[in-house]
């Protein structure tokens, strides 16, 4: 795997960390495959359109998110599979850590999108 696709699968991660993005259907289109699954931490399957519908109504509060040991492995040619550990802040709250993963597929166009992910909350 060379550091290049590393580096630009997290670039891509990084952008959904994004408010403006978050809140931005056509940005979070050029992200999400149509076929887009999400578990969530509450063992929740969710579906391409209502990630898009919950991230555009997520209110701009001041969040801030990071990533750190962002790996990347490939699962086949144009299959990649990310995990990294995040961590959300709001404001003066305890920060919110999380185990990800993610799975990323390059299209004919050359362009990658997220298939699936899940997140689950660090104890």
């Amino acid at each position: 795997m060379s550091n290049e696709l590393r580096d630009q699968i997290r670039l891509l991660e990084e952008r959904l960390f994004d408010q403006s993005v978050r809140n931005t259907r056509s940005s979070l289109e050029t992200l999400l495959s149509s076929d887009f699954r999400e578990i969530g931490s509450s063992g929740r399957l969710y579906f391409y359109e209502e990630i898009i519908v919950a991230l555009l109504e997520e209110p701009s509060d001041g969040t801030t998110r990071h990533l750190t040991d962002f790996e990347v492995q490939p699962l086949a040619p144009d299959v990649v599979l990310a995990t990294y550990r995040s961590e959300r802040i709001v404001h003066d709250a305890p920060p919110v850590r999380a185990l990800r993963s993610s799975i990323w597929r390059r299209n004919a166009d050359g362009t990658w999108r997220m298939v699936f992910h899940q997140g689950t909350r660090e104890r």
